[in-house]
């Protein structure tokens, strides 16, 4: 019999915002598998996971390389090497639990390799968890949403973000980091500038909380989101 895989859900960061769903499988799956995209020693995943599951560490572990790189060839390589790795504890009958940032849903890496597991012929399946956007917006104070009011979520780093800032609605503008110099001018440019509130490792120790541009540098860090309201 064959093992499936589940994408893991752990929030934001703050380790109080994992589901009892998400600690479940997490305590069930024997293989853990995180992402390792750095040189940091304890993969972000994993340490938020351990402060509720202590017993996480006694499980196979499985790291795998995973870059945040734009370029192709080497994605396609180590989403090819990832899938492998997975398949391998499937076909011995193992259930592996991807730990993933967030919402497994939103910008995840698992959405790449579900699907590439799915057509090796294993199950792959999704637990939700607490998006950064609604856990910086609690932060914030802020509602995203109210009555008929649209709300976009944007990718600030790819092309479209005028398009997107355009439109009417709350603006939730992710993947900003090294990005921010040319957001802010953007959003100068269009007005929103004073509009716009960015939350930095938002659950985390480090956390910060922008009410103003103003008071951020030219970059933030990679956890770092927008929130702009008209």
């Amino acid at each position: 019999m064959s093992g499936n895989l589940y994408g893991v859900s752990v929030g934001p960061g703050d380790p109080e915002l994992l589901t009892f769903k998400a600690v479940r499988f997490i305590r069930q799956c024997p293989v853990i598998a995180v992402p390792q995209s750095g040189a940091q020693e304890e993969p972000m995943a994993l340490s938020i996971a351990r402060q509720v599951v202590p017993e996480i560490l006694e499980k196979e572990l499985l790291e795998l390389p995973l870059p945040m790189t734009r370029d192709s060839d080497e994605l396609e390589r180590a989403h090819k090497a990832a899938v492998d790795a997975i398949c391998f504890y499937l076909r011995k009958g193992m259930d592996v639990a991807f730990l993933t940032l967030g919402d497994v849903s939103i910008y995840s890496t698992y959405g790449h390799l579900c699907e590439r597991v799915r057509a090796c012929g294993f199950e792959a399946e999704m637990i939700s968890g607490v998006p950064s956007f609604c856990a910086a917006a609690a932060r914030i104070g802020e509602t995203l949403a109210i009555a008929g009011k649209p709300l976009q979520i944007l990718p600030a780093s790819y092309h479209g973000l005028e398009e997107g800032l355009r439109r009417a609605g709350t603006k939730v503008l992710m993947k900003t980091g090294h990005s921010l110099r040319a957001v802010k001018e953007k959003l100068r440019e269009l007005g929103l500038y004073e509009k716009a509130k960015l939350v930095e490792n938002c659950g985390l120790p480090d956390e910060h909380i922008y009410h103003s541009l103003d008071q951020v540098g030219e970059e933030a860090g990679y956890f770092s989101l927008i929130v702009v309201q008209e």
